[in-house]
C-alpha cells in the first residue's frame, strides 16, 4: 500500500508545503479509495496554470488546482492516477481572502484534486454535497477545519 508523489516545483513562490506534507495530505485522500497509485503533484505560477486552464476548461485566469486523470489504455495495468497542478499564487490569495491559514488550504487543494483523480465531482447538488463531505472528513482527520464553514464566514 502506496501513494507515490512525484513533485515538480515549477513555481517561484515563497512558503510552499514541504515534499512530506503533500506526502501525508495525498495518502490521507487516497489509501481509503485506492491502495496503491502514483500521482504528480506539480507547483505552477499563474501563467502555466491560466495556459492549462485557458486550454482544457477555456477558460482566461489562474486556478487553484486542476486535475488530470490517468486514463490506462484497456488491458493495460499501471498504477498511474494522474496529475495535479496546482498554482501557487492562486492558493496563497485564497488563503488570505478565506481567513485560511496557508497550510490549511494546502492542504484543501491537494485533498480536493485527489478526489477529483478518484473520480468524485461536484457538478451536481448531490455530487457536490458527497464529494464536500469526504472533503471535511479526510481534512478532519488530518487536524483541519472545515474549510466550507470558512468560507461563509
Amino acid at each position: 500500500m502506496a501513494i507515490t508523489l512525484d513533485l515538480q516545483l515549477a513555481s517561484s513562490a515563497a512558503n510552499l508545503p514541504t515534499e512530506t506534507e503533500i506526502q501525508q495530505w495525498l495518502d490521507a485522500a487516497i489509501l481509503p479509495f485506492q491502495a496503491d497509485a502514483e500521482v504528480t503533484v506539480r507547483i505552477v505560477d499563474n501563467d502555466e496554470s491560466q495556459q492549462l486552464n485557458h486550454n482544457y476548461r477555456g477558460k482566461e485566469k489562474p486556478t487553484n488546482v486542476l486535475s488530470f486523470p490517468f486514463q490506462c489504455p484497456p488491458g493495460i495495468e499501471l498504477p498511474l492516477l494522474g496529475d495535479l497542478v496546482i498554482c501557487a499564487p492562486v492558493v496563497a490569495q485564497e488563503a488570505a481572502e478565506q481567513n485560511k491559514t496557508l497550510n490549511a488550504h494546502w492542504a484543501h487543494m491537494v485533498v480536493h484534486g485527489s478526489l477529483h483523480l478518484l473520480g468524485f465531482d461536484h457538478i451536481n447538488d448531490d455530487d457536490a454535497a458527497q464529494m464536500e463531505a469526504e472533503e471535511v472528513t479526510i481534512l478532519q482527520q488530518l487536524g483541519f477545519s472545515n474549510p466550507y464553514l470558512l468560507d461563509d464566514e
